[in-house]
C-alpha cells in the first residue's frame, strides 16, 4: 500500500498548489518539474502536464472528487456508528445466577455483536410487570427460565430474539451439566470448550468479497465513465476552437494525444488513490467492519483494472472525439460508446451481488472491453486463479496496444478536417 499512499499524498499536494495558486502563472518549482517531465517525456510530457492542471483546477474535478469521498465516508461511518450507539440488551435476574451463568450470557451476547446491561429483580412479580411494561428486554428467573413478554416467530431475526435463542442455548447446556453430576470446575472447563476447526472442499459465499466487488465496480464505472467523457469533450473543443491547429504546428498529433490520455489518466490514479486511502483509515478510525475481511489483492486488482481499463477506452474516445466539431455531434457518439461499458457494468453488478458466475461472465473477464468489470469480481469471490489472472491481463494489454494503434491513426486523420463530417472511408485510409 505504500505506493498508493505516496501517489494520494502527490494528489493532495498537486490540489492544494493549484488552488493556492489560482490562475497565476507556475511557480519556479512548477516550471523545473515541468522542465524534468518534458527532458523524459518530450512534448507528451508537456502535454500531459498541462491537462493536469486543467482537470485538477476544474470546478467538476473538485467537486466530483468531494462527492465520491463523502458517499464513501458515509457508506462507511454510518454503519459504524449506528452500531457503536445500539443500546444494549437490557437483562433482568432473579434468583439464583452465578457468575458461570453470568459470563455464558455475556459470551451469548458477544457471539451475536451486541452488549448486555443485568437488572436485578426482588421477585417473579416485579420481573414480569417490568418485561410486560418494556422495561426490560427479557428475564432470567433463577438460571433455569427466560421470560419474555411476546412470543418470537421463527422468521424473528432481531438482535433481542437472536440473544434470547443463544441465552436459552447457552444456559440449557448448563442445567444439563449439573443433572449429569459434573463439578463447577468441569462445567466451567467444558464452557470454554473451543469449536473444532472446519476444512471446506469447495469455498463458500465470500460476504466481504461481495461488497469489495460491488463497491469496487460501481467505482470503476463511475470514474471510466468521467475520464473517458473528459477526453471525448476535450478533443472536440479543441478542434471546434481550432486550437488543436496551433498546438499541431509544434508537436505531432501522435504527441499531443498520447500527452493528453497520460495526463486524465495520472489525475484518474491520482483519485482513485486517495478514495482508496481515505477509505481505509476512514474503516481502521472508526473500526468499521465494511472492508473487513478485505484482502491487498482485491483492493490492488480493482486499481489494476481501473487503469486497464482506461488505457483501453480513452484511445477510443479520444478517436471518436476527433471526428466531432459539435456538442450534439459528441452527443451522438457518446452512448454506442458506452454500451460495452454499461454492459460489463452491469453484468458484474449482478453477479457481485449473487456470488455465482456464470459460463458467459466467465468469458467477460477475458475481453478486453469487459474485463475491467469482470475480472475484479471474480477476484473478489475467490473465483479466479493467478495464472487465468495474467491471461487477462496479457490479453487487455495487447486489445489496448491494437486499439491504440488504429485510434492514432483515426486521430491523425480526422483531427484536422473540419467544416464537414467526417467519412468513414477517410478515416480508415486517409484518402
Amino acid at each position: 500500500m505504500t505506493p498508493v499512499i505516496i501517489a494520494a499524498a502527490v494528489a493532495v499536494f498537486i490540489v492544494l498548489r493549484l488552488r493556492r495558486r489560482g490562475h497565476a502563472g507556475p511557480t519556479p518549482l512548477a516550471r523545473g518539474v515541468q522542465e524534468r517531465i518534458g527532458a523524459v517525456l518530450g512534448d507528451a510530457g508537456l502535454v500531459a502536464m498541462r491537462e493536469i492542471r486543467e482537470r485538477v483546477r476544474g470546478r467538476v474535478f473538485r467537486v466530483g472528487t468531494l462527492l465520491i469521498l463523502v458517499a464513501v465516508a458515509a457508506a462507511i461511518v454510518i454503519p459504524a456508528v449506528r452500531h457503536k450507539s445500539s443500546p444494549p440488551q437490557t437483562v433482568c435476574v432473579v434468583g439464583e445466577f452465578s457468575p458461570q451463568s453470568r459470563q455464558l450470557v455475556d459470551d451469548a451476547a458477544t457471539r451475536i455483536g451486541t452488549t448486555v446491561e443485568f437488572v436485578p429483580e426482588p421477585s417473579v412479580a416485579a420481573a414480569h410487570a417490568d418485561v410486560q411494561a418494556g422495561n426490560v428486554d427479557f428475564c432470567i428467573i433463577d438460571s433455569g427460565r427466560l421470560v419474555i413478554n411476546k412470543a418470537i416467530g421463527t422468521t424473528d431475526t432481531g438482535t433481542t430474539a437472536n440473544l434470547v435463542r443463544a441465552v436459552s442455548v447457552a444456559l440449557g447446556a448448563q442445567q444439563a451439566y449439573r443433572a449429569a453430576g459434573l463439578s463447577p470446575a468441569q462445567i466451567e472447563q467444558l464452557a470454554q470448550a473451543k469449536a473444532l476447526p472446519i476444512t471446506s472442499l469447495h469455498p463458500g459465499n465470500n460476504t466481504s468479497g461481495r461488497t469489495t466487488s460491488v463497491v469496487g465496480v460501481i467505482l470503476i464505472f463511475i470514474m471510466l465513465t468521467q475520464y473517458n467523457t473528459w477526453i471525448l469533450m476535450g478533443v472536440m473543443q479543441e478542434k471546434s476552437s481550432r486550437v488543436v491547429e496551433v498546438i499541431l504546428a509544434a508537436i505531432r498529433p501522435i504527441q499531443l494525444l498520447a500527452g493528453k490520455v497520460l495526463g486524465i489518466g495520472l489525475v484518474a490514479m491520482g483519485q482513485a488513490a486517495l478514495i482508496v486511502v481515505v477509505a481505509l483509515v476512514l474503516a481502521k478510525a472508526v473500526g468499521s467492519d465494511l472492508l473487513k475481511g478485505t484482502a491487498p489483492l482485491e483492493l490492488a486488482s480493482d486499481l489494476l483494472w481501473l487503469v486497464l481499463g482506461y488505457a483501453f477506452y480513452c484511445w477510443v474516445y479520444a478517436a471518436a472525439g476527433s471526428t466531432a466539431e459539435r456538442q450534439d455531434q459528441v452527443q451522438t457518439l457518446a452512448f454506442p460508446l458506452s454500451l460495452p461499458i454499461l454492459f460489463g457494468y452491469i453484468t458484474a453488478l449482478t453477479t457481485a451481488s449473487s456470488g455465482n458466475p456464470s459460463l458467459l461472465f466467465r468469458v467477460l473477464a477475458y475481453l478486453p472491453p469487459t474485463a475491467p468489470f469482470a475480472m475484479p469480481v471474480l477476484v473478489g469471490l475467490g473465483k479466479v486463479t493467478w495464472w487465468q489472472f495474467l491471461i487477462s491481463v496479457a490479453l487487455s494489454v495487447a486489445g489496448t496496444v491494437l486499439v491504440a494503434r488504429f485510434a492514432a491513426g483515426v486521430y491523425r486523420r480526422a483531427i484536422l478536417r473540419t467544416g464537414r463530417r467526417v467519412r468513414l472511408r477517410e478515416l480508415l485510409y486517409g484518402s
